[in-house]
């Protein structure tokens, strides 16, 4: 996918992958009642870390795997409402960041163009 946007690639791809977690997350909430589902999550520093290692303007796809390690119900269910709770707040949190520096960076266009006033 090129991009053509006026934003850095960088701050374009952590608001894509910020997106992709809460997305994610959001899945997990759904299938709460699903017998045998197994949560899901984006290792969001190694993502970033990947996106970031990426040339301008080249596709990047954020890796969803599987979270070992959480206590399972009898119905084969790891979902913890808990958990997801506090995760999809933190990714909320990083994506409020992330329009707030998209904001700035608007801002100072618009004061370029305004000729500093």
């Amino acid at each position: 996918m090129a991009t053509t946007s006026l934003l850095p690639p960088s701050l374009e791809r952590f608001l894509e992958l910020t997106t992709d977690r809460e997305q994610t997350i959001a899945s997990n909430m759904a299938n709460v009642d699903t017998p045998g589902y197994r949560t899901k999550d984006v290792n969001f520093k190694q993502a970033m870390m990947t996106a970031s290692s990426g040339a301008d303007g080249s596709e990047f796809t954020p890796v969803v795997n599987k979270v070992n390690g959480l206590l399972e119900r009898p119905d084969g269910n790891n979902v913890n409402l808990d958990r997801e709770s506090l995760l999809l707040a933190q990714s909320q949190l990083q994506y409020s960041l992330g329009t707030q520096l998209v904001k700035g960076q608007f801002h100072q266009l618009l004061s370029a163009i305004n000729g500093g006033s």
